[in-house]
């Protein structure tokens, strides 16, 4: 997605591009495919993206996928807790003022007013202090919504999770009030909204697109790239006017820019897609967006026609063992949550995406390598660079983005 929106910014300027992929397929991570254990589309994991996220909502509206996003109008999250029972939503308030934590009756179950000005702190986080450092363990609040937000925004549990990451999402949608804070799903899976719209854009305002075309080595001269080597083709040559944006792994940017600082490790993500006898019913207003599961094995629940979409983040362990008790597991807390019946498994696909992000931990932050690092005469792009953002679809829009100004803007000498 970095490179897509970069390549996307770059074409709005009038500017020539050449996308080289090394799959056979864009969009990375964030891709569909037609699973034929299920006969369904599925996306490779869940996204939630929320209508505060103006990366995403310029990227759609560019080109020209603005209405492949569903979601409730009004923000409205649903959340269960399996090992009470309790059901509860929480349901922002129109404007940055949170009145609605006046009413307990919207609170969270368990929870004061005054316990959520713990919240403030992460304002103040530095780079060094990890969630669990500033809020308080233990308590209802931090159980039932600070815990998964972070383990869903940051894939990394509240006691290792960079809380520096974590303040600049809630500022720029829950703290802009109700309507930016709205869910936003993938309406026909995340290629169709994101990634097939854009290869048609690029396409047609003559971007050229070359897939399964891995770069390999990038030859330098007068301290600049002066040829790309695909395999074992003849290396491309790079005029004076051209320039490089790598959108890759970071394994892959330190393997080819040697002395690259990047982020090390990763952590995974695990999904898994439950194919239902029949679409549920009577849960049409709660899934509208996803389900959030507090004190069980699956996160958030995403619930499409007679398709449940379970993801779990921060998922080491749980992706250790056999697919089939994964499934298990999470089978559990779908079928309690949509009330069916916990001992007739449906056909299920498992999904891990082993490194789905890096470790968003405090001594990776300074890792993060600048858009235009000196010394390598190419811009970076991807959720990893220093966005000051997490790893996410916004991160990595974001990243692409500034990717495309600074190569807009940079003239060697």
């Amino acid at each position: 997605m970095a490179g897509l929106a970069c390549a996307v910014r770059l074409v709005s300027h009038g500017r020539a591009v050449s996308l080289h992929e090394a799959a056979g397929q864009a969009g990375g991570r964030c891709r569909s495919f037609v699973d034929a254990s299920l006969d369904r589309l599925i996306d490779n994991g869940n996204h939630l993206l929320l209508s505060g996220n103006r990366a995403v909502n310029a990227f759609l509206a560019t080109i020209g996928a603005s209405d492949r996003l569903d979601g409730p109008e009004r923000a409205r999250f649903p959340f269960l807790d399996v090992e009470t029972g309790e059901r509860w939503c929480l349901t922002p308030s129109a404007g940055p003022v949170p009145w609605w934590l006046l009413r307990a009756d919207r609170r969270i179950p368990g929870t004061r007013a005054r316990d959520y000005l713990e919240g403030l702190k992460l304002a103040r986080a530095s780079d060094a202090d990890r969630v669990a450092d500033l809020l308080t363990p233990g308590t209802p609040l931090y159980r039932r919504f600070w815990a998964p937000l972070t383990v869903g925004v940051l894939n990394a549990a509240p006691e290792e999770a960079a809380a520096a990451l974590l303040w600049p999402v809630i500022k720029e949608t829950f703290g802009r009030g109700e309507a930016a804070c709205r869910p936003r799903m993938a309406r026909n899976g995340l290629s169709d909204s994101f990634v097939t719209p854009a290869l048609a854009w690029l396409t047609a305002r003559g971007a050229e697109i070359a897939f399964n075309h891995r770069l390999r080595a990038i030859e330098y001269g007068d301290g600049r790239p002066a040829a790309l080597v695909f395999s074992e083709e003849t290396p491309l040559r790079l005029g004076p006017a051209d320039q490089v944006v790598l959108a890759v792994p970071p394994a892959v940017a330190a393997g080819l820019l040697p002395g690259l600082t990047v982020p090390e490790g990763s952590r995974c993500i695990v999904n898994a897609h439950f194919r239902l006898d029949h679409a549920p019913e009577g849960f049409a207003d709660d899934f509208e967006g996803p389900l959030g599961v507090i004190g069980g094995t699956a996160e958030w629940l995403f619930v499409r026609g007679d398709v449940a979409s379970v993801t779990v983040s921060a998922a080491d362990a749980l992706a250790a063992l056999d697919p089939d008790e994964i499934a298990a597991r999470i089978w559990r807390d779908v079928a309690l949550a949509l009330g069916l019946d916990a001992a007739a498994r449906p056909p299920v696909r498992i999904i891990k995406e082993k490194r789905a992000t890096f470790a968003q931990t405090p001594d990776q932050l300074c890792r993060r390598p600048p858009t235009r690092p000196p010394g390598y005469g190419l811009c970076l792009a991807g959720d990893w660079t220093h966005t000051g953002l997490p790893a996410t679809i916004e991160g990595a829009l974001r990243s692409g983005e500034a990717a495309a100004d600074a190569a807009l803007h940079w003239r060697f000498t």
